[in-house]
């Protein structure tokens, strides 16, 4: 949706909005960079209810632990062949054999724990589909199924955790899930539009609905 400012006032002229060429109208944090800008243009705070795409999330939150999200985000595409598409269903069946082989793969991060965490993490994850019928029924409801926002007009103001996330955290835990701590339940919340983080000022703010 296109909009054209009138002193204080926004006059809707289309509903398209077309994207910017830079991070002049974003959120700021993807600065020029090309492949945080579409991330951030196509994908983050977008609201997700597809079961693979919402454990992809997970595996890529668990992964960013202790790492910058732009390192996580320049090697997705080679998570994305190792593990199957994000497959969970064959990710739940990887073996020893599998574990080495991730071991010695240099274009993913090579972390035993968060590669033995993402395969436990499958395995659960595919528990809880048979209790609620599908993932996105049961990670919704820690944000009463719609999105929340927080009307952020700086960076500063973005939170790094919630009430939600930790709610989310201690549940995922007590079901045992693995790296699943409350910063990083937040992450996954902002990646699949549980919340919008989208500053106030950012074209992609008035978008997310």
């Amino acid at each position: 949706m296109q909009e054209k400012k009138t002193g204080h006032k926004k006059i809707t002229q289309s509903k398209k909005i077309s994207p910017p060429t830079s991070a002049i109208n974003s959120c700021g944090w993807p600065a020029n960079d090309p492949l945080m800008l579409k991330y951030h243009d196509e994908e983050w705070g977008t609201p997700l209810h597809d079961d693979r795409k919402i454990f992809e999330f997970m595996v890529l939150d668990s992964f960013q632990a202790g790492l910058s999200w732009k390192t996580v985000l320049y090697k997705r595409e080679n998570f994305r062949e190792a593990l199957d598409d994000f497959d969970y269903r064959k990710i739940a069946r990887y073996d020893q054999e599998k574990i080495e082989s991730l071991l010695q793969n240099q274009g993913i991060i090579r972390n035993k724990a968060k590669i033995n965490g993402s395969i436990n993490n499958a395995r659960r994850f595919l528990e809880v589909q048979k209790e609620f019928s599908s993932f996105d029924t049961y990670i919704w409801q820690f944000t009463n199924w719609k999105t929340i926002h927080h009307n952020c007009t700086s960076l500063k103001d973005l939170p790094s955790r919630s009430e939600e996330s930790d709610a989310m955290s201690r549940d995922l835990v007590r079901r045992g899930f693995k790296f699943v701590g409350s910063t990083i339940c937040y992450a996954f919340m902002q990646a699949t539009g549980m919340v919008n983080d989208h500053l106030v000022t950012c074209y992609r703010y008035q978008m997310i609905t």
